[in-house]
């Protein structure tokens, strides 16, 4: 069973995590077929999906440094933005950990000689990471300050 069953109570954790690590926070909705992005093809005034249900989606916006955003879909995962480098595909249950790493200066940046290019790589629960791969031009100075 999924810890955060709905993007309304991953959102619910988020706006914890802003309150622990004292981070502003600003959340937008987006809530029918017809709204959310995966959905487009939805067609016109279509609003739920074939099951009746109501797709619900959350654009999750953190104030300060690192810059960080969260796309909450409604198929159980999240697209997370951390200084301009995309994070796609991540399980709605591993982002908190993940933005406690990176909020909690747990994530760092490991760079590679060829071809040339840096990680992020972000330590989730039970010793695992998650790695995404960025160009040199992407190296913002939060990123420059955890190369490792």
């Amino acid at each position: 069973m999924d810890h955060f069953p709905t993007t309304e109570a991953a959102v619910t954790a988020l706006r914890a995590l802003a309150e622990e690590f004292a981070r502003e926070i600003e959340v937008t909705h987006d809530i029918g077929a017809d709204q959310t992005s995966r959905r487009s093809a939805a067609g016109v005034g279509v609003t739920v999906d074939p099951d009746g249900s109501l797709p619900h989606e959350a654009y999750v916006e953190f104030g300060g440094v690192p810059r960080v955003s969260v796309r909450l879909y409604p198929e159980g995962d999240a697209l997370i933005d951390v200084e301009g480098v995309e994070c796609p595909d991540i399980p709605r249950d591993d982002v908190p950990a993940f933005l406690s790493s990176v909020f909690g200066d747990l994530a760092h940046v490991k760079g590679r000689r060829f071809p040339p290019g840096y990680f992020l790589i972000v330590p989730l629960p039970g010793d695992r990471t998650h790695k995404e791969y960025m160009p040199l031009i992407t190296l913002s100075p939060w990123l420059s300050g955890r190369v490792r």
